[in-house]
């Protein structure tokens, strides 16, 4: 979890970074590349792993990727118009999308616990938007947009989980997001990149892949109900960061709000536990 939290918060400050030479979508371009470097130096180390990679289920990959991409594309914009503590805060609206999703499109059961988290969380989302001619800021929106399209994503992995090892659906994220990302750019973007890009496309290409990695073996290896919660450390994190990098004020109301998230999808995560 320790690898999880520093990837995501070396992604965000690698793409502000890059966003001063790059587009984002030559960004999203650039780390799909990137993946599918690491991922064929693992193939070429473990051959085996080649027979996990095939056709079945293209079209949900196809779905899952499309959207994924899009939450990408929305997340990686609000890195740029609102301090990272506001954006990883409202990420957390995630689980919340997810469950009614999940009730919506898998016919999974909406619970007590299930609708307070949902609740919880839309509370969590006005005290931190604070909606007023004054005080609300349009960008939130990109990041409650990239939570629903990654909640939609997770929903459609769920589903390919079924068939389909942890290695095809990053390779299949890879391989199809890279043209996606390669549509809307320069088609030699590449030169742009100077000696001083150098850290910030290590980071990027590094902590891209290494935070998928990192959760999943972290949920592999522990409990949810100590892995998620060592997640929302995220946020006191990436709070930290933009203070120390950027200068950003560390804002009370933006923890009050993510506090309110935090407590609806926690009390979610102890009731399935006692269901399970």
């Amino acid at each position: 979890m320790i690898g999880a939290l520093l990837s995501f918060s070396v992604m965000a400050v690698s793409i502000r970074r890059l966003a001063g030479t790059l587009s984002i979508m030559e960004i999203l371009a650039l780390r799909s590349a990137l993946g599918l470097v690491i991922i064929f130096g693992t193939l070429m180390l473990r051959p085996k792993l080649r027979h996990d990679i095939n056709l079945q289920q293209f079209r949900l990959h196809l779905l899952r990727n499309a959207l994924h991409f899009l939450g990408q594309f929305l997340w990686s914009n609000s890195l740029l118009l609102l301090p990272l503590a506001t954006v990883f805060a409202l990420e957390f609206t995630m689980p919340g999308w997810t469950m009614l999703l999940a009730v919506l499109l898998l016919g999974e059961r909406m619970t007590r616990s299930r609708f307070g988290a949902v609740v919880l969380g839309l509370v969590g989302v006005l005290v931190i938007m604070r909606p007023g001619i004054e005080t609300f800021r349009p960008a939130s929106l990109l990041v409650l947009g990239a939570a629903l399209a990654y909640a939609a994503s997770l929903v459609a992995t769920k589903k390919l989980t079924a068939t389909q090892s942890t290695m095809a659906i990053v390779f299949w994220m890879n391989l199809i997001q890279l043209p996606m990302g390669l549509a809307g750019s320069d088609p030699f973007f590449v030169m742009k990149l100077g000696a001083h890009d150098i850290l910030p496309i290590i980071g990027i290409g590094i902590a891209g892949t290494s935070a998928h990695f990192c959760l999943a073996n972290a949920f592999r290896s522990g409990d949810a109900s100590v892995v998620v919660p060592l997640d929302f450390l995220r946020i006191p994190l990436i709070a930290f960061v933009g203070w120390w990098l950027y200068g950003e004020t560390i804002d009370g109301i933006v923890f009050l709000g993510a506090g309110i998230i935090i407590i609806g999808v926690l009390w979610n995560l102890r009731a399935e536990t006692r269901r399970g």
